[in-house]
This record gives structure tokens, sequence and C-alpha cells, in this order.
């Protein structure tokens, strides 16, 4: 493997311990930022995940789930430190901590990295608990603002999680203000403004970089999209829920892909890859990348809609009319 990738997601990979009854547990191979990396390579994009894993069983694991991924293996690091673990001990509603003390993922080191590679890269993607962890934490953002400077593409997804308290915030805004793409839940808004306004607290995260990009996810509710030219509303298609794990990865992933592949095309149109990608995701078990056919099959019946201030109420073709159908046979 010769070729740069176009997109590289960096942060954590971890094991999820779930337990599955009284003293049995099961583990999965996991971790935000690796997911978005995984949903980016099987829609088709050349992707790496950037960060490092253990040597040990949990970390030979990860690897060989990147590999098959398909994600660029050079950008992956193990070293000779304990492995991050997620142990999931209530699932409805869930309830973790995180095993982690001088783990491997804080080990990454930006240096390693292939040569040139950040002029492969079109988009970097960050988020996740490996911006609330440190010295992980300082690296990404020293990374990330390296990235800005050289005109690369930043996406951001905070995704929370209960670690996050006020020592994040200098953290959500420097990572919102570098973002040029920023995804959100209703969830995610209510943990890190700490109140359950989620209209004003979106409003809040939105003014720390106005230029910028935001996927808004509300669940079964669907998704905004909201950018300086407009914003955009997509209700959620009925389909059979079997789990929503990795939906919000999928949707960001679908976004981005969306982004790289027709950039030219209005923001309601990226707006229903995203929660194509997103509710394909829900369809199987676990936090599986979606295909590609799967994804486009599912934006064509998605209806989005300019919301109230803007010019026109749809702006691309009606569902029926095989919009994604058509770029997939050429």
């Amino acid at each position: 493997m010769t070729a740069l990738p176009r997109f590289v997601a960096a942060g954590e990979a971890l094991t999820d311990l779930l337990a599955t009854g009284p003293g049995t547990w099961t583990s999965q191979t996991g971790g935000s930022t690796w997911n978005v990396a995984r949903v980016v390579a099987r829609l088709g994009i050349p992707s790496a995940f950037a960060g490092a894993v253990s040597r040990d069983v949990f970390g030979l694991e990860l690897a060989a789930a990147n590999t098959a991924a398909g994600l660029d293996q050079r950008f992956l690091q193990q070293v000779d430190r304990p492995p991050l673990l997620a142990v999931v001990h209530e699932r409805h509603p869930p309830r973790y901590f995180f095993i982690g003390t001088d783990s491997a993922d804080l080990h990454f080191d930006p240096d390693h990295l292939p040569a040139g590679w950040q002029d492969g890269a079109a988009w970097v993607h960050f988020g996740g608990i490996s911006l609330a962890r440190e010295p992980l934490a300082s690296t990404l953002a020293a990374l990330a603002c390296g990235l800005k400077l050289r005109g690369t593409k930043i996406s951001y997804d905070p995704n929370f999680r209960a670690l996050m308290d006020e020592r994040y915030e200098s953290t959500l805004r420097t990572m919102a203000g570098l973002a040029d793409v920023v995804k959100v839940s209703d969830e995610d808004l209510r943990g890190l403004f700490r109140h359950d306004d989620t209209e004003a607290a979106f409003a809040a995260l939105r003014a720390m970089n106005p230029a910028a990009t935001y996927l808004f996810t509300r669940g079964g509710d669907g998704a905004c999209l909201v950018r300086p030219d407009g914003a955009w509303h997509a209700a959620a298609p009925a389909v059979d829920v079997v789990d929503t794990v990795g939906a919000g990865d999928a949707s960001i992933g679908g976004l981005l892909y969306s982004l790289m592949t027709w950039p030219e095309r209005a923001g309601g149109s990226h707006l229903r890859v995203a929660v194509a990608a997103g509710t394909a995701a829900c369809r199987v078990a676990g936090a599986q990348p979606p295909a590609l056919d799967a994804v486009l099959a599912l934006a064509d019946a998605i209806v989005v809609r300019r919301q109230e201030g803007t010019h026109r109420a749809l702006d691309f073709a009606a569902p029926g009319q095989q919009y994604f159908g058509k770029q997939l046979q050429r």
C-alpha cells in the first residue's frame, strides 16, 4: 500500500466489555473515531485510523479488525501499554466506566505517522473520549491546529461521555472553532451544556463558529443540517430498528462521504446521505458500517426540506427519482 488515504480519523480505538448476565461478559471492538474511519472506508473512500492500541489480546483484536475494515495499517500504532476498556455494566439505560490509566491510546505519537500523510488527507476527523483524556487531548488539539493551518478540512464530533465535565469546555470551544463540520446529538447537547434546553445549547454551540456546517441529530425525530447558506431538516425514515449503536458515527461518516464525493451539492443533499447512513446502521446489530448501496437506496426515500426562513422548500430531486442511485451507476 503506497497511496495515502484521503480521510483520516484520529482518536481512540477501544474494547467494550459488555455485561451479558450475572458474572458473564462479552467484548467488542469499538471507539467513536475508529468507527467513523470504518464507515468512510466502507463507503469507498481510502481511509485510516490514526491512534495507538496495546500489544496484548485486546490490541491484537483491534489491529486485526482495523485491517479487516480496509483501513491503512500504517496509521495504527501498537505500544507496550495496557488497553483502553469501556466497561458497560448496565445496558438499559447504559451505565459504564473506563479503565485506562496510562493506557496505549494516550501514547499516540503523530510524528510516527507516514511521511507526507498530511498532503494526502482532504479531511481529518476528531472527537470522542480521546479529547477528554490527557495527554492525548492536547496532542490531538495541537494536531488539529496544525492541519487547519495547512488548509485541511476538520470534522468534530464531541460524542459526549460522563467524563466530559466542566474541564472539557475549553476543548469544546477549541475544537468547535477549528472545525469545518461539527456533528452533535440532542443527548450530546444536554451533557455538554448540562441542561435540557437543546435549542439554546445548539445556538450556543453554533456561536462558537458560525461559519461551520452543523449536523444536529435527534434520534427518531430526524436530523438538521445548518450552515451559513441555509438550514435543512430530514425526518427519520421508518425502518425496523435492530440496534442504534454506531448510528451517530455512521451519520457523520455518511455526511463526510457526501461532502468529499459531491462538494458542489446543496446542504439538503448531504443531509439525505447522513440520515440514510445513520438509518442503515440501525438495521443491523452492533456498530457495523453500512454498505454504500444500502445508504444510497435509503437516501432516495428521504425528504429533506429547507427550514423556515429559507427561500425554497426543496432544493434537489424529489424521492423516487433515484437522485443518488444514478450516481451509483456511473
